[in-house]
């Protein structure tokens, strides 16, 4: 499991938003956003650094937590 923190998340389109990115990358991720929290937790078998990218081209601040 890869937990991030994502500055600049606020809604349900910014979830969708970054499981659509995700699962790009791995069509069988596993995406969990808390909102609130600004994390998400991705179960995937891409590399943490394809992840982290992928939710940065989607114009997000993101690092590893």
């Amino acid at each position: 499991m890869q937990v991030f923190n994502v500055q600049g998340m606020t809604c349900g389109h910014c979830v969708k938003a970054l499981t659509r990115a995700v699962q790009a990358l791995d069509a069988g991720a596993k995406v969990d956003v808390d909102l609130a929290a600004k994390q998400v937790r991705v179960d995937s078998a891409q590399a943490q650094e394809q992840v982290l990218a992928a939710i940065r081209e989607e114009g997000y601040q993101a690092e590893a937590a």
